[in-house]
């Protein structure tokens, strides 16, 4: 099976579905985007947009869902910008934060079950802090 995400105007993917891969193959059994891509605009209007996904993310970086967008430049689908202050890294297609990745848990932090989320409200407060430990209650 094959799938594919329709995009918006803007590239946004708006859906993601499943198409077999007879719809996707021409007659020497070989898959080709462009012939899925015209199975689904068959299936769904001429004037729809569509790129090929995969599960695996072996092409396109990740598997495209909702709400993600499609970047040409990098060929990838991207997920919805997390916070305003953080970054496209066109290395890897991920957001990241302006202080870098979170800080390491030592194993005391691991063993009470800690983690760091981000505070973007504390970041444009002070653009030295945002990554704030949480500890769950021992309930």
């Amino acid at each position: 099976m094959a799938h594919f995400a329709q995009l918006d105007e803007n590239n946004v993917v708006t859906q993601v579905i499943v198409v077999s891969n007879d719809d996707t193959s021409d007659s020497n059994g070989t898959e080709t985007e462009s012939i899925g891509v015209a199975f689904c605009q068959k299936l769904l209007g001429a004037d729809t947009n569509w790129k090929q996904t995969s599960y695996n993310g072996n092409m396109r970086v990740r598997y495209a869902g909702i709400g993600y967008s499609y970047n040409a430049e990098l060929n990838a689908f991207v997920p919805p910008q997390p916070f305003a202050s953080w970054t496209l890294d066109s290395g890897t297609a991920d957001w990241v934060s302006p202080l870098g990745a979170a800080p390491a848990l030592t194993d005391e932090q691991t063993a009470a079950r800690s983690y760091y989320r981000w505070d973007e409200d504390a970041y444009q407060a002070d653009n030295t802090t945002g990554w704030v430990l949480e500890t769950p209650s021992a309930e």
